[in-house]
């Protein structure tokens, strides 16, 4: 299958995915924001039910009261209409006009109906009787009330609050109104004043949980400056909410799991098909790389068979040289091989012994001198470490200082000759190891990410140099297999400093 073909798969199923998990939270947010507002209105007529409860509480408590003051003073429906202040006229449905008369503010009298009409005493005047004493008892039961309603305007919003309000039917008439609507969570309240003082509280209150708190006012008839107001908040009102919506949380843990695993497979589709492609460019070349060494090795093979070169001292060392120089190329051909297996399987066989490290770096300026004089180069030691010994496997530390001088010549630039420099020294507990080059360097951003796998700096239009970004990251891997460290210090058109530190053999665990 085509590259294209699975991006363009990738995308439509990842874009499918996200669409997916952007219905399912807006589906929640949507049921969230609903049973909010059924919460919210649920809420606000269960108070407004216990407000009207505590009114009808209040009326009846002052009906009771004025009809106890009566019987007291002995009034009856007769009480002289001269001690009355106001007067109302009706017509009953027979069309007898009634005239009312009510107590005025500061006498509590029962007040009386008086009816116009006079006639015989007969059946009929019986029965008219009877209509005048129900009329009379009406009016009656509406004077009194009117008086309640007269003496509850103008007296009721001066008293105190704790005398027109019992808390604990309160509690019950809260707690009776949200049920009735459905809500039945715990809850705190507290009453204030028009001033926000507060004037009773739950015994059970808790402050916290207070910045969603719904208010009501208690007497919703009260002069504004002597309202008060009910003030309730719900300490789980948001697990109430989230438990409207919590079965759809396996649902988007679901789908949100298939989204990693899809981008997982995706990744690792390409990492694999990258992997492949290396592979196959990594045979290739290596195939081209076999071919020149094993060609010159099999060229001076034949010279030595010639009696001319076998006498010619000069001669026979030249060609020995070459087929020293391109046995060690093949060598490090074969240990590409060996870096690439050795990342398949994630380890490295390690074969330690004490190395004397300013010999071994010896080695390897030795068989690098050559090939950085062919480019007017030159390489300068300074092996300073006065205990240059370690506990390593010789061919793994061979192959990382190889590694980077071979990029130092690599990354040189066209316009200076190229300049190594390699340092040994001791720090502690530690031998240092420094490789410094003149050649073409790395940007800051790139210097961090050098030594991940794959990982190949962009050289611009540089075609000459060719590699698999495993150079360095294997580098990496030894070094840190023997305990130790490396970092890296370039500036572009500078030059590159590679530092590593190594336990010394009296150190290792």
């Amino acid at each position: 299958m085509k590259k294209s073909t699975i991006t363009i798969l990738a995308i439509v199923m990842g874009v499918s995915f996200l669409a997916l998990l952007y219905l399912q939270v807006s589906y929640i947010k949507e049921i969230a924001k609903i049973r909010n507002e059924q919460f919210d209105e649920g809420v606000k007529r269960g108070l407004i039910a216990a407000s009207k409860e505590v009114e009808l509480e209040e009326a009846g408590r002052w009906v009771r009261k004025d009809m106890q003051r009566a019987a007291e003073r002995g009034d009856s429906v007769t009480t002289p209409l001269q001690d009355l202040t106001q007067r109302m006229t009706m017509v009953a449905p027979d069309g007898t006009e009634i005239e009312m008369r009510a107590f005025n503010d500061n006498q509590l009298r029962i007040p009386q109906a008086i009816s116009s009409n006079h006639g015989e005493k007969t059946i009929q005047q019986t029965s008219r009787n009877m209509v005048d004493n129900l009329r009379k008892r009406y009016i009656y039961q509406r004077g009194l009330l009117d008086d309640v309603v007269w003496q509850m305007i103008y007296k009721t919003s001066d008293m105190p609050l704790k005398e027109r309000v019992n808390f604990r039917n309160l509690d019950q008439y809260i707690k009776t109104g949200l049920t009735d609507n459905g809500i039945m969570l715990n809850y705190h309240f507290r009453i204030v004043n028009a001033y926000g003082r507060e004037i009773y509280r739950c015994s059970d209150y808790d402050s916290k949980g207070t910045e969603d708190t719904y208010t009501q006012p208690l007497f919703a008839n009260d002069p504004p400056s002597k309202m008060s107001v009910i003030q309730v908040h719900f300490p789980g009102r948001q697990s109430y909410i989230m438990g409207s919506v919590r079965f759809m949380i396996p649902a988007l843990i679901f789908t949100l799991v298939l989204l990693i695993t899809f981008l997982f497979t995706i990744y690792s589709f390409f990492r694999q098909k990258k992997l492949s492609e290396m592979r196959n460019d990594f045979i290739n070349n290596m195939t081209h790389e076999f071919k020149t060494p094993i060609s010159t090795i099999s060229l001076a093979a034949q010279m030595l068979n010639d009696e001319a070169v076998t006498k010619s001292p000069p001669m026979l060392s030249h060609v020995s040289t070459i087929i020293n120089d391109e046995t060690k190329r093949l060598r490090m051909e074969v240990e590409k091989v060996l870096q690439m297996s050795m990342f398949d399987h994630q380890r490295a066989v390690l074969k330690r012994k004490e190395i004397d490290v300013n010999e071994l770096i010896t080695g390897v300026v030795n068989t690098f001198t050559l090939k950085v004089g062919q480019y007017g180069g030159h390489i300068e030691s300074n092996l300073k470490a006065e205990n240059p010994y370690i506990y390593a496997d010789e061919m793994h530390i061979t192959n990382v200082v190889f590694n980077l001088m071979d990029n130092a010549v690599k990354y040189r630039r066209q316009d200076v000759d190229l300049q190594l420099n390699v340092q040994t020294w001791n720090e502690g507990k530690r031998v240092m190891i420094s490789i410094q080059d003149n050649g073409i360097g790395i940007k800051k951003e790139d210097v961090k990410k050098i030594f991940e796998r794959f990982y190949r700096v962009h050289t611009g239009n540089r075609h000459d140099v060719k590699g698999f970004g495993l150079g360095l990251a294997y580098v990496k891997k030894i070094i840190t297999d023997h305990k130790g460290s490396i970092r890296a210090e370039s500036e572009p058109n500078v030059g590159t400093k590679f530092i590593i530190s190594l336990p010394l053999l009296n150190s290792k665990k």
